[in-house]
C-alpha cells in the first residue's frame, strides 16, 4: 500500500496470458473482498466494471478510482441489466454473494437467489457475449465437516452443511457445466475466512462492536474452540490475480488460505488485547459451533496455491491481529 493509502502495483506479474488493458467485471466490486481485487486490477491497468447493487458494498470503498472505474448499480437477479453490462468484457470476477451466513438460517431462500440464480444469470449474460473467462469466490465451506485436515481441493464427497455452502458448491457446478457446455474457462477459488481493512461482517468485526457497546464484557458465540484458516484480505485478491496470470487448464480450482488457523478464543483475546481495554470479561455461551451449519473446525491445504508460486504476507494469527488494528481505527472506539 503506498502512501496515499492504496494498493502499489509491485508484486503484481506482467507475464499473464491475458492481453493487459484487459475489460473486467467485477461483481460484487463494493464491497470488502472486491473492492481490494478493484484496486490491483486497477493498478495493473485494466479497465473495470463493478457490477454491485450496494446491499453490502460501499460506493466510498472504490470512489478513490473516479472515472477509471465504471459502477454499474444494478441487482444480478435482473437478467437484462447483467446482459447490458456485460457487453465487451473480456474476464469476469464473480464475488457477489450474501456476506452473512446466518441470514440463511431466517430467510432461507437468500443463497438460493443472491448465490445459485445470481450465478446462473452471471454465466447467461457471458453466454449471450461471448465472454469466455471467470473466476469466482467459492468458499471452504463446500466442504462441509470435513475428515481429512488439511483439505485438499481433491476432498470428496462434498457435503456442506449450510445454505450458504450449498450455494457455493452449486454454484461451482453450474460453471463447470457452463466450462463442459459452452467452453468458457474458469478459476474456482475456495476461500478461507477472508479478514482486513473494510472489512462489514465476521466475528473480529463483530467482537469490536461488542466492545464498542460494553468495554467490559464480551460474548462469544460457541465455546470458543471453533478453529478455521484465515487470510488477509490484500493476499486473497494477490491469491486471484496471481492465479488468473499462472494457470490456464480449463477448470482451475485453488484452496485461498494459509498453512495454519487461529481459535476463535484466540481472536477474542487478540481483539481485546488490540482495544487497550483492561479487564474485560470473556464470555462463552457454549456448544461447540457459533450458529447453526457452523464447521466447527476447517483447515484447508493451500498447497497448490503455494505451488505456483504464491507467498502470503500473513499467517492466520497475523492476519487477525492485522485486522483488529485496522478495523478499529475504522470503526473508532470511545
Amino acid at each position: 500500500m503506498n502512501e496515499s493509502g492504496f494498493h502499489d502495483t509491485a508484486g503484481l506479474k506482467n507475464n499473464s496470458p491475458f492481453a493487459m488493458d484487459m475489460k473486467v467485471m467485477v461483481t460484487g466490486g463494493a464491497g470488502f473482498i472486491g473492492s481490494h481485487l478493484v484496486d490491483l486490477l486497477v493498478a495493473r491497468g485494466d479497465h473495470v466494471t463493478v457490477f454491485d447493487n450496494m446491499s453490502s458494498g460501499r460506493a466510498e470503498f472504490i470512489a478513490h478510482h473516479g472515472e477509471a472505474v465504471q459502477l454499474v448499480e444494478e441487482d444480478l437477479l435482473d437478467l437484462e441489466a447483467v446482459k447490458a453490462a456485460m457487453s465487451g468484457i473480456d474476464m469476469v470476477f464473480h464475488l457477489a454473494a450474501n456476506p452473512d451466513i446466518r441470514l440463511g438460517t431466517r430467510v432461507t431462500d437468500t443463497d438460493l437467489k443472491q448465490g445459485t440464480v445470481a450465478t446462473y444469470n452471471v454465466l447467461e449474460a457471458m453466454r449471450c457475449s461471448d465472454v469466455k473467462n471467470i473466476a469466482f469466490s467459492s468458499s471452504s465451506v463446500v466442504y462441509g465437516e470435513a475428515s481429512e485436515m488439511p483439505t485438499p481441493e481433491s476432498y470428496g464427497p462434498l457435503f456442506p452443511i449450510s445454505l450458504y455452502g450449498a450455494s457455493k458448491l452449486g454454484s461451482e457446478a453450474l460453471i463447470t457445466s457452463w466450462v463442459g457446455t459452452f467452453g468458457l474457462k474458469a478459476w474456482l477459488f475456495r476461500f478461507a475466512n477472508i479478514v482486513g481493512a473494510r472489512g462489514t461482517h465476521g466475528v473480529i468485526y463483530d467482537f469490536i462492536h461488542k466492545l464498542k457497546a460494553d468495554s467490559g464484557r464480551l460474548e462469544v458465540l460457541g465455546n470458543g474452540r471453533q478453529e478455521k484458516s484465515y487470510m488477509e484480505v490484500i493476499d486473497c485478491a494477490r491469491a486471484m490475480i496471481h492465479l488468473t496470470e499462472t494457470t490456464d487448464a480449463q477448470v482451475n480450482c485453488f484452496n485461498l488460505g494459509t498453512h495454519d488457523t487461529c481459535s476463535v478464543r484466540r481472536i477474542a483475546e487478540i481483539v481485546v488485547e488490540e482495544t487497550g481495554f483492561e479487564g474485560v470479561s470473556i464470555e462463552y455461551t457454549g456448544g461447540d459451533r457459533g450458529w447453526a451449519g457452523d464447521v466447527p473446525k476447517t483447515m484447508l491445504d493451500p498447497t497448490a496455491l503455494y505451488g505456483q508460486g504464491f507467498t502470503p504476507n500473513y499467517n492466520s494469527e497475523e492476519a487477525v491481529r492485522h485486522t483488529a488494528t485496522t478495523l478499529i481505527q475504522e470503526i473508532g472506539l470511545p
